[in-house]
């Protein structure tokens, strides 16, 4: 089962992606909460997977995200919003956020982006990656420098970077590249470690930077 816990300052909105995940036969929704209370329930019952709120009016969503990533072992966060500014965007995705979801997401898509995520893999809502490509990408770092970061890369590691890049799962990318998981897992943390990212979308921000994923069908 995929633990999931849902924060956001609307209860009508907790409600709403409660029922839904529920339903899932694989997921389940272990508490939905304010902001306020999201650090206790974490620690209450370590979800795998938080989908939090970035703007509460009690605790704001990016601080308790600073909070989780400072945990030994931090659970993947995905971002909620009913906004797609590129300010909020950047800041969350720096501070190692794994996915960032509209709240509008189509209820049948849900489960299966949660799926994605406890899978390792990186989401983006499609309004929020046109944002990324053509604000936070061209604004943050130069080629070069994302091409001198990517150079340090080994072929497998590159190929293993485009692939989750593309938001492929480690089991995914395994299949694709006949590797095991494990296999996998040891190249994505040889890259983030020769990239010197915290997470696996700021290694794809930076493929993307670098041009690797430019035409990019491995």
């Amino acid at each position: 089962m995929i633990r999931v816990l849902v924060v956001d300052d609307e209860a009508l909105v907790r409600f709403g992606f409660t029922m839904i995940l529920d339903a899932a036969p694989d997921i389940e929704v272990v508490a939905a909460t304010g902001g306020g209370e999201a650090l206790a329930a974490v620690a209450a019952h370590a979800p795998d997977l938080v989908l939090l709120d970035i703007r509460m009016p009690d605790v704001d969503g990016l601080t308790v995200l600073a909070r989780l990533m400072e945990r030994p072992d931090p659970p993947v966060v995905a971002m909620l919003t009913t906004f797609d500014s590129d300010e909020y965007i950047a800041t969350a995705l720096r501070a190692g956020a794994s996915g960032f979801l509209v709240k509008d997401t189509d209820p049948d898509e849900l489960a299966r982006l949660v799926r994605s995520l406890a899978a390792g893999a990186v989401v983006l809502a499609p309004r929020v990656t046109a944002t990324v490509v053509s604000g936070y990408l061209h604004r943050h770092g130069e080629h070069s420098a994302a091409a001198r970061a990517v150079s340090r890369l080994s072929t497998r590691e590159r190929d293993v970077l485009v692939l989750l890049s593309q938001g492929l799962s480690n089991g995914d990318i395994g299949s694709r590249l006949h590797l095991s998981v494990g296999t996998v897992k040891d190249h994505v943390s040889a890259v983030l470690a020769k990239l010197d990212v915290g997470s696996r979308v700021q290694a794809a921000l930076w493929a993307q930077r670098a041009g690797l994923l430019d035409g990019a069908h491995t």
